[in-house]
């Protein structure tokens, strides 16, 4: 064979090789670009996600004292809806004060249902006042209602008159919204006199009738209501 032939053949087959390296390493270049590309999509929403279902004010001390009234006060597992206060002091394993700050970071979510002394009525001020707070669900799971009395009567009396106030807020919320899973979604928890009294510092919050003096006695004749989602 010629030197030309063999030189037309050297040029020829490097011709054909040079196209075939380069669809190869577009091909590897796509595809380590198409596994980064899903590993970054992939991590993104688990990122997010956790941001978003855990809110700033979900401390631990708050999860654990969560699930053990989710629990001990029907919505998880339980045999049914409510706590009275003998009942929310041990299911706390905490003294009032502590309970009560495990809920000052949702001043801003949260709201207090004022009421008259010896009364468990609604006004038109505590039912807008629940209907808005309700309304702000951003998502939440659990809508809690934490009623109290404050201490001018009988322990006894007070206890079912925090009760009395803590299922007119249920009624409320069942002849308003019709919405079947109430009952796995509000937390009740009547307190009276014995546990976990608001100071004065609660009057800063959004309260019903809040044109009214507050007081530790006004205060404490109310409802705390707020959604709480926190992962458990």
């Amino acid at each position: 064979m010629s030197p030309r032939a063999i030189l037309v053949g050297l040029l020829a087959f490097v011709a054909l090789l040079i196209p075939t390296v380069m669809v190869r390493s577009w091909q590897s270049s796509a595809a380590t670009r198409l596994v980064e590309s899903t590993a970054a999509a992939s991590a993104e929403p688990q990122v997010a996600v956790a941001a978003e279902a855990d809110e700033a004010y979900c401390t631990p001390a708050l999860r654990t004292i969560l699930r053990r009234v989710l629990t001990s006060c029907g919505l998880i597992g339980g045999s049914g809806r409510g706590c009275q206060p003998v009942e929310a002091r041990s299911v706390a394993t905490m003294s009032g004060d502590d309970f009560n700050a495990l809920f000052v970071p949702m001043r801003e979510r949260g709201g207090i249902v004022q009421f008259e002394r010896a009364s468990s009525d609604l006004d038109a001020s505590a039912t807008t006042l629940i209907d808005r707070v309700f309304a702000d669900r951003r998502g939440a799971s659990y809508f809690f209602v934490v009623a109290r009395a404050s201490p001018d009567g009988s322990a006894e009396v007070n206890t079912a008159l925090s009760h009395d106030r803590a299922q007119a807020v249920m009624t409320h919320l069942e002849s308003t919204f019709h919405d079947p899973d109430l009952a796995s979604q509000v937390g009740l928890l009547w307190l009276g006199e014995e546990f976990a009294q608001l100071d004065p510092s609660f009057c800063a919050w959004q309260r019903s009738g809040a044109a009214t003096e507050c007081t530790p006695e006004t205060v404490n004749r109310s409802a705390f209501v707020a959604w709480i989602d926190c992962r458990l």
